[in-house]
């Protein structure tokens, strides 16, 4: 088959963009590249490989998954199922916490990223913050794995260490930033991310609240005197979670900000 007869087989089940996706992938394209070569003939073994993938996407697999990657701040991250497919809020989250990284930190900054999964917070800071030391920490093998994998891959030197949230943690640090799992146990999510990304880094006790209790109650041996915390948060746990970080801190600036969709999705809490 050409690349032209794929891309109309394609397209009786699959949207537009998610075709040109899979196809420019598989033949190593980027999207545009694909208009170059309509009447190029693809190996039987790739359109085998082709129609795979269409069939995973249409059984309700993520993409993203299907692919084996996912672009993240301009970054190529390697993903499978052991790890939290990263979502366009959580760029935000990496783009305020360089905002204030720049602003109150001069010197050079320590950082760790708990729950690191994928690694794509972490190791995009490490990218985007010359002056860094960047420590990324999970409680998954697996997951550690694929981040160690993805910083090799991208040129960026990471500590990595297993432990469950700072239990297991020693040093000091001047950054925690975090994207932990959140839901309500109870909570309705869509079908595809319920069956398909792993529960560990999805789902919370105590209303989705637990690991933010977890960090907060024990974080402040491991931060310098000049500090922030960022956490992305549930769109309705604001005001819950800034309890919280009044229970154990009071001396500290809290901030939120919303995301592009104008809901609460981030919280900062520094002492400068």
């Amino acid at each position: 088959m050409t690349i032209e007869e794929l891309i109309c087989y394609g397209k009786k089940y699959l949207h537009t963009n998610e075709v040109y996706m899979l196809l420019s992938h598989l033949l190593n394209y980027d999207n545009l590249e694909l208009l170059n070569y309509l009447d190029n003939r693809v190996e039987n073994a790739k359109v085998v490989k082709f129609k795979e993938m269409i069939e995973k996407v249409m059984n309700k697999e993520p993409i993203q998954y299907v692919l084996g990657n996912v672009n993240f701040y301009g970054y190529t991250f390697n993903v499978n199922k052991s790890v939290l497919i990263p979502r366009f809020e959580t760029e935000e989250l990496v783009f305020y916490t360089i905002d204030y990284i720049n602003k109150f930190f001069k010197e050079e900054v320590s950082i760790i990223d708990l729950g690191c999964g994928s690694g794509n917070i972490g190791i995009t800071l490490k990218k985007k913050i010359k002056n860094s030391k960047v420590t990324c920490v999970d409680i998954s093998d697996e997951a550690l794995k694929i981040a160690s994998n993805n910083a090799n891959n991208l040129g960026a030197e990471i500590t990595f260490l297993k432990s469950d949230m700072l239990d297991n943690i020693k040093n000091k640090y001047n950054i925690i930033i975090s994207n932990p799992p959140y839901i309500s146990r109870d909570e309705d999510i869509e079908d595809i991310v319920k069956n398909n990304e792993p529960h560990l880094a999805l789902f919370a006790d105590n209303d989705g609240l637990y690991f933010y209790e977890k960090i907060l109650s024990t974080c402040k041996k491991n931060l310098q005197s000049k500090f922030l915390i960022a956490f992305e948060i549930g769109m309705n746990q604001r005001e819950k979670i800034i309890n919280i970080v009044n229970k154990y801190f009071s001396d500290v600036i809290i901030e939120s900000k919303k995301d592009l969709s104008g809901k609460d999705r981030m919280i900062f809490i520094y002492h400068v």
